[in-house]
């Protein structure tokens, strides 16, 4: 299915895009956009030769940008030789047809592109199998436009032949696999679901790394646990969650869990094929919010995953805010306070402090003790293996065991805890 975006090859495209007064800001094309536009198609393999900005009270129903403004593209499009033009907006499947019929040239959206970038960079069966997902909702409308011929057809008496036939069964085709593919992934949710309920029932705490694409998480997860995952700078580098284990201090172990960056105008459908990997952020217990302090646009971007956040049901989360790059922070003073680290994922600075906060956030009390086990007892260790972290087991007169334990293990141990003392309310003193 990788091949539905990608079978024609570009390499030189025209960029453009609308800024519309009827239109929502989220929805406008801007210079911030049109750059990461630029940067989205280099991604992707491609190269940018020129870039047309349109400005109108709203979109025209047809050709989106207007007659006058596609003829303008259409001359750049044959005199830099390109071979494709990539709108910063959303087009219709009308438009995008009339475009295409238009300018000579293939004509691809933002969704479009990023899909294709997605489907270039999924490495495991779960990321494959939700870029699919994602392709084919997004062919399904367009699917017309491949039979054009039947366009001037339609509805006429005599014209019920092999082309509409062809077109109902690939209509049928494509939504036969986006039900097989929706339920593998509900397979997915469901042993995602399993793993969760084991880590909960092993009360071990889980840390979602968040933030815009090429903000810095894989570097930040590769400096914390070795997890060697390449990491470049560029859009979308990172698709495949990773999880790792991160010891924060001797008595709290952590999974720390990389997620996709996110970014403006992402997909709908693409939010949507994610949320199995994404809904990771609503079951964590710690969010780190990765933003790119030598961005001039770190507010806009921390926006956006603010919102995403929002959209995927995980406002609640606990959340440390980490400014990554601070070596390059060009400000006066870096970014402080309650709640806001600020490091360098690349150097090592600041990495200490992270680590404190995320320990002050994750405390739940749990100590190192020694638990002396009688024989006809035996059956506790097993216990311990379940919901504690044992360290060391030898057997001598008891079964010694040196664990990691939360209060609450510890409670229920009682006596067989060296060094335990019952626990005395003030006035029981």
């Amino acid at each position: 299915m990788s091949d539905k975006l990608t079978q024609e090859k570009f390499d030189r495209a025209v960029l453009v895009g609308l800024n519309a007064f009827s239109m929502s800001q989220e929805e406008n094309a801007t210079e911030e956009t049109m750059e990461e536009l630029a940067a989205l198609l280099e991604t992707a393999g491609g190269e940018t030769v020129g870039v047309v900005t349109q400005s109108k009270d709203s979109p025209d129903p047809r050709t989106f940008i207007g007659e006058g403004k596609v003829a303008e593209v259409k001359e750049l499009v044959q005199a830099m030789d390109a071979n494709m033009v990539v709108f910063d907006n959303a087009l219709s499947p009308s438009q995008q047809r009339a475009l295409t019929e238009d300018l000579g040239v293939a004509v691809l959206d933002r969704s479009a592109l990023i899909l294709d970038i997605f489907a270039q960079r999924a490495r495991t069966k779960e990321g494959r199998l939700q870029v699919e997902l994602a392709q084919y909702k997004y062919l399904l409308p367009r699917l017309l436009g491949m039979w054009k011929h039947l366009e001037r057809q339609e509805g006429a008496i005599g014209t019920r032949g092999p082309g509409e036939t062809q077109l109902e069964s690939d209509r049928r085709h494509i939504r036969k696999k986006i039900s097989k593919l929706e339920g593998d992934l509900k397979e997915v949710r469901r042993v995602r679901a399993t793993q969760r309920e084991r880590r909960i029932k092993n009360e071990v705490p889980v840390v979602a790394i968040v933030g815009y694409t090429n903000a810095g998480k894989s570097t930040l997860l590769n400096h914390l646990t070795g997890a060697e995952i390449p990491a470049n700078d560029r859009l979308f580098d990172t698709l495949d969650t990773t999880t790792r284990t991160l010891e924060i201090s001797d008595t709290c172990t952590v999974l720390l869990s990389d997620t996709v960056g996110f970014i403006r105008k992402l997909p709908h459908h693409l939010v949507e094929a994610f949320k199995a990997t994404l809904e990771e952020l609503e079951y964590a217990d710690l969010l780190l919010h990765i933003i790119d302090a030598s961005n001039p646009q770190w507010r806009e971007q921390a926006q956006v995953v603010d919102q995403l956040i929002h959209e995927l049901g995980a406002d609640q989360t606990p959340r440390v805010e980490v400014f990554n790059k601070c070596d390059l922070w060009t400000g006066d003073i870096r970014p402080h306070g309650e709640g806001i680290v600020s490091i360098s994922a690349k150097t090592g600075e600041g990495v200490p402090e992270l680590l404190a906060a995320i320990g002050k956030r994750l405390d739940n009390g749990a100590r190192r003790v020694t638990i002396h086990l009688p024989y006809d007892r035996g059956g506790l260790l097993e216990k311990l293996y379940q919901d504690a972290k044992v360290e060391n087991v030898e057997y001598g007169e008891t079964i010694d065991v040196v664990a990691v334990c939360t209060p609450k293990v510890i409670g229920q141990l009682g006596p067989l805890v060296e060094g335990w003392k019952p626990h005395r309310e003030p006035w029981e003193e």
